[in-house]
């Protein structure tokens, strides 16, 4: 079961204590049910809805949503929105309802910035359109976790080069109300040990507070270099949740399981670790 530490992050925003006699029911954080979040707020742009279900486009980000992952009409929303026999990726879900087939499944840890040292980059780049080759080129090298010929468009990707090559690479993927979560941290395994990825996750957390929102990432539960990285950066750790990868119901049960390639990844930064391949958040 999610144990969620109410974190409201970084130098970026006031922490204002609750009013004592303020009502002890409160509305879900919106750091709880992320992608919902983002898909309804300002990535609603982006997302394929149907009533109390969401994905992002497939080349864009191969993540879905549920408005509550408690209610079943929410899942006949995304059942019907995925159609049958359809390989889905939901974060959070602690239960599944009948019929859906659990393909892979793991745990993430969500951090968000409580002391940060936010600051830009003067050697970095931003990245568009023209660069995603070059992108998905380091992406495949480094496995940073999943990146599609569209999501760039999430938001502000920043690069560095060596001698005109692309090296280094972060940028912003979800974008809630208040909060823009740091992904795609990779390093080419040449040039780690240089302090480039942290460099970047700065750059990038300058930009996000620049427009009053906080930074916080993911990262595999099990990923600790990763961790203890973002940790000793000034992210302080909020909560843990499941993920799932689901076919939806309708599928030949003779097909089961997924290639190693289409479980979602995630890789320690910048000389923090070989890359590794797993369900991540």
């Amino acid at each position: 079961m999610d144990q969620p530490t109410d974190l409201r992050g970084g130098g970026a925003l006031p922490v204002t204590a609750p009013h004592p006699l303020a009502n002890a029911v409160t509305a879900p954080h919106p750091l709880d049910n992320a992608v919902w979040a983002a898909l309804t707020g300002p990535h609603a742009h982006l997302a394929e809805r149907l009533g109390r279900a969401a994905r992002y486009p497939a080349d864009v980000y191969a993540f879905a949503a549920l408005a509550d992952p408690a209610d079943p009409a929410a899942w006949a929303d995304l059942h019907a929105l995925a159609g049958p026999g359809t390989t889905v990726r939901v974060k959070p879900v602690d239960d599944v309802p009948d019929g859906w087939e659990v393909v892979g499944a793991g745990r993430g840890v969500q951090l968000v910035d409580t002391a940060l040292r936010a600051e830009p980059a003067p050697e970095a780049v931003r990245l568009g359109p023209a660069d995603v080759p070059e992108i998905l080129d380091l992406v495949a090298r480094t496995r940073p976790g999943p990146f599609l010929a569209r999501t760039v468009e999430l938001g502000t990707y920043l690069g560095i080069r060596h001698h005109g090559r692309l090296v280094a690479l972060a940028g912003e993927r979800l974008r809630l109300p208040g909060w823009t979560e740091i992904s795609a941290v990779c390093t080419d395994p040449e040039h780690r040990g240089r302090g480039l990825a942290t460099r970047l996750v700065r750059a990038v957390a300058a930009g996000i507070r620049a427009r009053g929102d906080v930074p916080f990432l993911h990262a595999a539960a099990d990923n600790t270099p990763a961790i203890r990285l973002y940790r000793s950066l000034g992210f302080t750790l909020r909560r843990s949740s499941r993920i799932v990868v689901l076919r939806t119901p309708g599928t030949p049960s003779s097909r089961t399981g997924v290639a190693p390639h289409d479980t979602l990844s995630e890789v320690a930064p910048d000389g923090s670790g070989a890359p590794r391949t797993e369900v991540t958040a």
